[in-house]
């Protein structure tokens, strides 16, 4: 069974940084391409960025382009969201998600999720 557990919210100050993780289990990470979504409160859920099943392709929204990079870590079982200069519209509940068949983009949801983890951007 594919689970999916992820990590390292936490209240951060406009302009910081944060790692998120994404651990992986029940099956190698390399058999999935990988995502990140987020939902504000109120708001729907976004798409934030995915990379292939091999890392070599990557996507990101308009809104974090060029502030947050995805990486795979297939020793680990692993993907993290590197967030830089945070914003405060930045806050959200982030998702980590995952698929076998398709890279996830805004308009393709993947079929796995985990339970999210809280990112507060203060201002």
């Amino acid at each position: 069974q594919v689970q999916l557990a992820e990590s390292g919210g936490g209240l951060v100050e406009a302009g910081g940084s944060l790692r998120l993780s994404c651990k992986l289990s029940g099956s190698p990470i390399g058999l999935f391409a990988m995502a990140w979504f987020r939902q504000a409160l109120g708001k729907e859920r976004e798409f934030v960025g995915a990379v292939s099943w091999n890392g070599g392709v990557t996507d990101y929204s308009d809104s974090v382009k060029g502030r947050f990079t995805i990486s795979r870590d297939h020793p680990w079982n692993a993907v993290y969201l590197q967030m830089n200069s945070l914003k405060p519209e930045d806050t959200a509940i982030y998702y980590c998600a995952a698929d076998r068949t398709t890279i996830p983009s805004p308009t393709k949801s993947p079929h796995y999720w985990g339970q999210g983890t809280q990112v507060t951007v203060s201002s």
